[in-house]
């Protein structure tokens, strides 16, 4: 085999060796920043659940509030 030849496979080898690395690289970034998103996201909900009882709870304290200032009337 001649010396250009070698050579071009050594290159693709280092070219497909390269190429593989930097896909596995990416997927392990997109994989780890969806795993943040996603623990934000679910911060985020939590927020909404509790913000949703506290207004269910002002609610009935707001009824019990107009109930007691009527009974002082």
């Amino acid at each position: 085999m001649s010396n250009e030849v070698t050579v071009a496979i050594m290159a693709l080898i280092g070219s497909a060796i390269g190429t593989i690395g930097g896909i596995i690289a990416s997927s392990k970034l997109t994989n780890f920043r969806l795993e943040q998103l996603e623990k934000k996201v679910d911060k985020h909900n939590s927020v909404i659940e509790r913000t949703f009882i506290l207004e269910e709870k002002m609610k009935v304290a707001n009824h019990r509030i107009e109930d007691l200032e009527e009974e002082l009337r």
